[in-house]
């Protein structure tokens, strides 16, 4: 079988969607050798290179010109002799020839619809214009949580038949056991606390970071944060000058895979308050590292966490302090739950990821 993807954000995106592309294709081409994978796209990047080398996955520079990804790159993934198109991040091209092409999308989330405080009018207007047009176009679409699912159906009234949940796995690196020397290598390089908690994940509103740093005030206890700073991050650092905090709360960039999966292993608690995720891979992370979490009781987060996890109420720092210092003073119940945590993340493996992928791929066939 010859599967072509549109690899735009396999190549240009650092973290979500770029993710999701690289470990797709990563994935696939380890468990289901026989396939040829085409990464579609007008030019290549440094990402990826190392999946990019193995022999089944092929680079396919498409036409240029100004959106030949929506009217041109169908069309080359035709002319390759492909037999399957599919759009990693809620996309299809809008023009094909007239050969035969299975069309597959992936929807992440509908958080636009759901929160539209988060995006401007016109993001909004686009991004709805675009995953309806490729909800009606695809012959399946995969929702990456049961969640998302729910959301597509509702929101842009897709019937459930149509609709498959796969869920998405993490990188590798969460899987590895790091060794000592690179733990220490990390916990230098970054002058990071004996203890800490941990959040990972952008820094803007819909995150929730402030009602974290809310809740951790007057308790002592180190937190670590690792994610690209946006204007939100203005709030937190004003929160922190005036309550004096400034040295509680350590700000992470410029951390590679290897050092994050480090870092993980080394934080006591993970804590992962967001207001609505499509998925929630930050989770699957600290489960796959045997680190306990807390996170919202919220959207799709209970079925990334499982129920060895410790939910909370987003909008209430209260309650995020109680299970944050309940964890942090229970040695014996974080290890509890980070082995329950354990078992309960292998079904997020890259096998059965793989198979249900091929599967599916097989059945539109």
């Amino acid at each position: 079988m010859k599967i072509a993807f549109d690899a735009k954000r396999f190549f240009h995106n650092t973290s979500g969607l770029g993710n999701y592309s690289r470990d797709l294709v990563r994935i696939l081409s380890q468990y289901e050798p026989d396939n040829e994978y085409l990464l579609l796209n007008k030019n290549k990047s440094e990402r990826g290179k190392d999946i990019l080398a193995r022999p089944n996955v092929k680079f396919v520079e498409t036409s240029k010109g100004s959106l030949s990804r929506q009217l041109k790159m169908g069309k080359d993934a035709q002319k390759q002799g492909a037999d399957i198109f599919h759009g990693l991040s809620g996309e299809l091209p809008l023009k094909w020839e007239q050969k035969p092409i299975k069309k597959i999308v992936t929807i992440h989330d509908l958080i636009f619809v759901r929160y539209p405080q988060y995006y401007s009018f016109f993001d909004r207007k686009i991004h709805l214009w675009k995953f309806k047009k490729a909800a009606g176009m695809a012959d399946k679409i995969i929702a990456i949580s049961e969640q998302t699912k729910r959301d597509i159906i509702e929101f842009l009234k897709v019937p459930e038949s149509k609709i498959e949940v796969i869920y998405q796995g993490c990188h590798q690196a969460f899987k590895e056991q790091q060794s000592p020397e690179q733990i220490q290598a990390a916990q230098e390089k970054f002058k990071l606390p004996e203890r800490f908690i941990l959040n990972v994940g952008t820094i803007e509103d819909r995150k929730n970071l402030l009602n974290v740093v809310k809740a951790i005030k007057d308790t002592g206890i180190p937190l670590v944060v690792v994610g690209r700073k946006t204007k939100y991050y203005q709030k937190i650092e004003s929160f922190l000058k005036k309550n004096k905090m400034e040295k509680q709360v350590l700000f992470l960039e410029g951390v590679s895979m290897d050092e994050l999966a480090a870092i993980y292993k080394m934080a006591d608690v993970f804590v992962y308050p967001s207001f609505f995720e499509g998925f929630g891979i930050p989770v699957i992370e600290a489960l796959f590292s045997k680190t306990v979490v807390v996170t919202s009781n919220t959207s799709c987060l209970p079925e990334a966490g499982g129920k060895d996890s410790v939910y909370i109420d987003p909008n209430n720092n209260l309650d995020i302090r109680a299970k944050i210092k309940f964890l942090w003073e229970n040695e014996s119940e974080r290890k509890r739950r980070e082995e329950k945590g354990f078992e309960f993340v292998q079904k997020f493996n890259d096998e059965s990821i793989a198979k249900n992928l091929m599967n599916l791929y097989q059945k539109i066939i």
